[in-house]
């Protein structure tokens, strides 16, 4: 894995002592640019003019053979563990990808004072590295290289982004190579899409597929439509949708695939560009670690195979969820487990679906939605099928995370998930401590759930994986699909779950919502959108839109560190800067306990490191 080697300045240098003690922070505060605040700028300048023979300063990187210890200071550590940054030991030494001393003291950097210490000093505070509990690694990397539409508020909007995309890529839209692109929104756009709306002669009949904002639909283009026969366009799809009003075009959920098996998908060396795009991406965000929600197996394959070469750019630990290719079945033979001793992939875990999305009336309801009272959304499975499923899987020896939006989803996914492990453990085990210490079964997304249904969750202990952005996206919405009590009881948990004991996995669902961590953090703290700071028409003046479902800073950063560890049996590995830990860290300009709530959102990397390795530096 190769690293990007930091520029001759004062953010990267390395020095040699012989001083005394009392002189460390008065150096590491010179290099770094940040005094520290106990130490006055003068003060500095003065021990450093009285001695200049003491401190030999050369601008150069850290020694990076196998097995020698690097010892770094910067101007703050926060390590998760202590919950707070310290000024008075902001040091650690590392050595083969995992921290080998933390949180080293003054005595503990120089020794007895004789002798020469090698220390290299950085500008910056430190936080452990950051995870993203459930994101899509390729799909993020095909949007990076397809047409964004996200926030388009019209027809002629994103017609206009699709004819400059064909300027800039002439080739595209044919039958091999369709037009892609992610983001529309009907609640945007005012009603739902058809191919007849992208009828522009200057998009010339081109083969085009946009999916929505939370790929649970995709809208094509009249050349794409041809293609389908007419029985499939009149027929019914089980968990699916054809939607037909105002007019054909646009294919919801299982009707998707429909499409998709004309779609020719990308090859291994193009998707091995967008993985490492997608990962550059991640890193400049302080992403050091994602839970990829839905990998099949020869994109696991592909993965073990870019993450054992070194020159690949495999910059971000995976731990990746195993999906069949026929989706929500049990297929040993294409089932993969990885375990790398570096821990840049695991796979132990499988992925099963639900239901659809709330957005396009998708998640499967108790009661029909409050806005559309034909419907109750769909399930994608029967209950039936889910639970064997399930347990087919657990019993083979894979954690299972079901994907669950609408309440009724969520209850199907509890049951299978109580059925299992009432069936796997052993009755001398309290499911509880059967499903913490050796299962970890996950709900994905656990959206919105019944309040007899949270607390069922509690007392299995069955984990939450949310995304905190996703409630502030679809709070302009949300309220009318389910009316003001179901969303009072049911909608966005977050502190309600986390006080009844449960571990939040926390992330973005990337590409759906930018992967950017801090405005996560935002999200969870504010109940704002991290884009405006704004909340829905009414609740301005309010503290944030369901404030009383807002977490701590501290918790929001468990939510993308520690919780994300333990959901994917990485606790005392990744989140936290320890010994033993991996040797991963992100660097701000700023003190995270001096950061107001609405700077969190505007927060920049410095830095990020992954096994003791730059992968990313804003001064490169």
């Amino acid at each position: 894995m190769p690293r990007s080697r930091p520029k001759k300045s004062a953010a990267g240098r390395l020095t040699r002592w012989t001083l005394g003690l009392s002189l460390l922070v008065a150096v590491v505060a010179a290099a770094s640019g940040d005094p520290d605040p106990n130490l006055a700028a003068e003060s500095v300048d003065k021990l450093l003019s009285s001695s200049p023979d003491q401190a030999v300063l050369r601008l150069s990187s850290a020694s990076e053979r196998a097995g020698e210890e690097r010892t770094v200071c910067y101007s703050g550590l926060r390590t998760h563990a202590s919950g707070r940054t310290s000024f008075d030991a902001p040091c650690f030494s590392f050595r083969d990808g995992k921290f080998s001393r933390v949180s080293l003291s003054r005595e503990d950097v120089l020794g007895n004072g004789e002798g020469e210490v090698e220390v290299e000093v950085r500008r910056g505070n430190v936080i452990p590295g950051l995870w993203d509990g459930h994101g899509h690694l390729l799909q993020y990397g095909e949007f990076l290289h397809s047409v964004d539409i996200f926030g388009c508020l019209s027809v002629d909007e994103i017609v206009e982004r699709l004819v400059r995309y064909l300027e800039a890529h002439p080739g595209m839209g044919t039958r091999g190579q369709w037009v892609r692109g992610v983001g529309w929104d009907q609640n945007l756009l005012g009603g739902m899409p058809t191919a007849e709306m992208l009828d522009d002669p200057r998009l010339g009949g081109r083969y085009i597929m946009l999916d929505r904002v939370d790929v649970h639909c995709t809208w094509v283009s009249g050349a794409v439509l041809g293609l389908l026969t007419r029985e499939e366009l009149e027929g019914e799809v089980p968990g699916g949708e054809i939607v037909r009003t105002p007019g054909m075009g646009v294919f919801c959920d299982n009707a998707m695939d429909l499409v998709l098996k004309y779609w020719e998908r990308p090859g291994r060396e193009e998707k091995k560009k967008f993985v490492r795009r997608a990962m550059a991406e991640l890193n400049r965000v302080g992403v050091v670690g994602m839970h990829d929600a839905g990998v099949v197996r020869r994109d696991v394959e592909l993965f073990r195979d870019m993450s054992l070469t070194e020159d690949e750019g495999w910059t971000v630990r995976v731990y990746a969820m195993m999906e069949c290719a026929e989706r929500n079945t049990f297929c040993p033979e294409e089932a993969m487990r990885v375990e790398q001793d570096g821990g840049m992939l695991g796979v132990r875990s499988v992925k099963l679906f639900a239901d659809g999305a709330l957005g396009s009336w998708g998640s499967a309801m108790i009661d029909p939605y409050s806005d559309r009272p034909d419907t109750s959304g769909s399930l994608l499975v029967n209950a039936s099928t889910l639970t064997a499923v399930t347990k087919s899987w657990a019993q083979a020896g894979f954690q299972v995370n079901i994907h669950a939006i609408g309440d009724l989803a969520n209850r199907y996914a509890l049951d299978a998930l109580e059925s299992t492990l009432s069936a796997i453990c052993s009755p001398d085990s309290p499911l509880k401590t059967c499903q913490t210490q050796n299962h970890r079964f996950r709900i994905e997304h656990a959206q919105i759930i019944h309040p007899d249904d949270q607390e069922r969750m509690a007392s299995l202990g069955i984990i939450p994986s949310i995304q905190p952005t996703h409630a502030t996206s679809d709070m302009s919405y949300a309220e009318s699909r389910l009316g003001p009590e179901r969303t009072a009881k049911e909608a966005y948990r977050m502190k309600s779950l986390q006080e009844r004991g449960l571990a939040l996995v926390l992330g973005s669902d990337f590409p759906v919502e930018p992967p950017n961590p801090f405005e996560g953090v935002y999200a969870a703290v504010a109940r704002k959108h991290p884009k405006t700071g704004g909340v829905p028409p009414g609740w301005e003046g309010r503290d944030g839109w369901h404030a009383e479902e807002a977490l701590g800073v501290d918790e929001a950063l468990a939510g993308f560190t520690t919780g994300p560890a333990f959901g994917g049996f990485m606790e005392g590995r990744a989140g936290v800067i320890k010994e033993g830990a991996w040797a991963d860290w992100v660097v701000l300009d700023e003190v995270l306990e001096e950061v107001g709530v609405e700077e969190l959102r505007h927060l920049k990397v410095r830095e990020t490191w992954v096994g003791g390795r730059m992968v990313y530096s804003r001064d490169e």
